[in-house]
């Protein structure tokens, strides 16, 4: 797929003055970009239409259109796309944590749906659970398998480092849980494993990004959770946001077994010495 930036920087020195004023202009804004008509474009570069058709025309897009759903497509798949760092609407900061406390809504309203009370209980019940993440998936899996183990036995990390997955996944039955996340940027063999996952009849709450168009696969269980921020890179914020929510739930699901096996790992820490538990400040 074409970087609308690669072009530009291709025909920068052919454009005429007022080209070039709309492709600075595209370049400061490609974040804000995938929401302006060419109205609007032609407004915020003080141009006419058909200056802006015939940049686009130049750049060899048929239509501002066509441009502004690659610029969707990329964005949606994960490419940083940087923004402006200010704004009218506030600083780079300010529109960073006003995102986030939106996207944190999310999860509020998933709370209020029968679906984590289903993923809890599958939690509780699975005989294994299998944690699989990958590429920028990995730290949320790896987080979310460290807290799951101090509640209850029998959570995997799956693929270990250097290894493949067939082999753990031979074991696996409709009695277990595979928690899948498959965030933005996804490896090429993503939706064979889902497909092969689902068609051993093995259970899998899927976590994606918003609108993955991975609900047509038909997993278990799915959370579709926003990532995109207010420039380049998305945001993972509400997925560890999540991950703390399972976790406390679970616990709280089955709390006489959480307490026991809490109690449990902290007298092995104080048998191996492993972590430093005196709280004392010298």
């Amino acid at each position: 797929m074409r970087r609308i930036t690669e072009v530009i920087r291709q025909h920068y020195e052919h454009l005429s003055p007022s080209e070039r004023r709309v492709a600075g202009f595209i370049i400061d804004h490609l974040d804000d970009l995938a929401t302006y008509n060419s109205v609007e474009l032609s407004r915020q570069c003080d141009t006419s239409k058909a200056t802006i058709s015939r940049l686009f025309r130049r750049l060899g897009y048929s239509s501002f259109k066509e441009a502004r759903e690659e610029l969707r497509r990329l964005r949606q798949s994960g490419v940083p796309m940087p923004g402006p760092g200010l704004q009218a609407g506030g600083s780079l900061i300010e529109r960073h944590f006003a995102s986030e406390s939106q996207h944190l809504q999310r999860v509020m309203q998933l709370a209020q749906t029968p679906l984590l009370a289903q993923v809890t209980e599958r939690l509780a019940d699975a005989q294994r659970v299998a944690v699989i993440g990958f590429r920028n998936s990995y730290p949320v899996a790896l987080h979310l398998r460290q807290q799951l183990m101090q509640i209850r036995p029998a959570v995997q990390l799956l693929p270990q480092p250097g290894q493949t997955l067939a082999e753990e996944l031979a074991d696996l039955t409709d009695r277990d849980l595979v928690v899948l996340m498959a965030f933005h940027r996804r490896p090429a063999g993503f939706k064979t494993l889902l497909k092969t996952l689902l068609d051993r009849n093995i259970p899998v709450l899927l976590l994606c990004e918003q609108d993955s168009g991975l609900v047509t696969l038909k997993p278990t269980w799915m959370l579709e959770l926003p990532l995109n921020s207010v420039s380049a890179f998305d945001s993972y914020a509400l997925p560890m946001s999540l991950v703390s929510l399972i976790s406390n739930l679970l616990l709280h699901y089955q709390l006489d077994h959480g307490r026991a096996r809490i109690e449990q790992i902290n007298q092995l820490y104080e048998q191996t010495g492993e972590l430093d538990l005196n709280l004392n400040v010298l």
